[in-house]
């Protein structure tokens, strides 16, 4: 008899019977995972919205820290600027379409002017806390970020309708404002923020990334 022939006819035991273990265990919860598949892309999402919103500041904050001698303001042609510049100028302020507001978390208000004689330029400038009222004068000399009024940042969005409601005073669309104080090196904040956005998105894609893999593979 050939020893071979036997081991060839020999066929693996193939255990075809189901563990009741295994059929025992709860079914996966879908419905939770979907869920937690939902809230982390909408966590990305927003988180990538927000660095979006943030990259003007990021990029400003990254600008040259000497600002940009601009001169007057009441005669500045603005189309020779570049948008999130710093620079520095001069000029005198209006009343007209004037507010003031504050910011959560500090003390200080601000307030935004228009130039005189220049609607399309706006300056906001900050007023130190208990400087408000009479024994507060408006400087003349400012220096800070110009950029257009559509794009200033978070810290900026809705002054235009803010004006509007108080005074009746329409902005132009293609006006600007100038943040009197508003260094590079003011604006760093932006990039801690930014990247810690970042750090968010990525976590959540590549977790849900994983999440579904792994329900793909069983």
């Amino acid at each position: 008899m050939n020893p071979g022939a036997e081991q060839a006819a020999v066929k693996p035991v193939v255990r075809t019977e189901v563990d009741p273990e295994l059929l025992a265990l709860p079914a996966p919860p879908r419905r939770d995972r979907t869920l937690a598949v939902v809230l982390m892309l909408v966590t990305a999402v927003a988180s990538i919205s927000m660095c979006w919103a943030l990259r003007g500041e990021v990029s400003y904050a990254f600008s040259r820290a000497v600002p940009a001698e601009l001169g007057d303001l009441t005669t500045l042609q603005l189309g020779s600027v570049a948008p999130g510049s710093y620079v520095e100028a001069r000029g005198l302020l209006g009343t007209n379409g004037a507010i003031r507001y504050s910011r959560p978390l500090e003390g200080d208000s601000f307030r935004l002017q228009p130039v005189a004689g220049n609607d399309k330029l706006w300056v906001e400038i900050r007023v130190p806390e208990g400087m408000e009222g009479p024994r507060f004068i408006p400087p003349i000399s400012f220096a800070g970020r110009l950029s257009p009024m559509k794009s200033a940042g978070l810290r900026h969005a809705g002054l235009a309708r803010s004006v509007h409601a108080q005074t009746s005073v329409v902005i132009p669309q293609d006006a600007w404002i100038l943040v009197d104080g508003a260094s590079p090196r003011a604006s760093r904040w932006a990039v801690a923020l930014f990247a810690l956005f970042a750090f968010f998105a990525a976590w959540n894609v590549v977790n849900t990334i994983r999440i579904v893999r792994r329900v793909s593979d069983r």
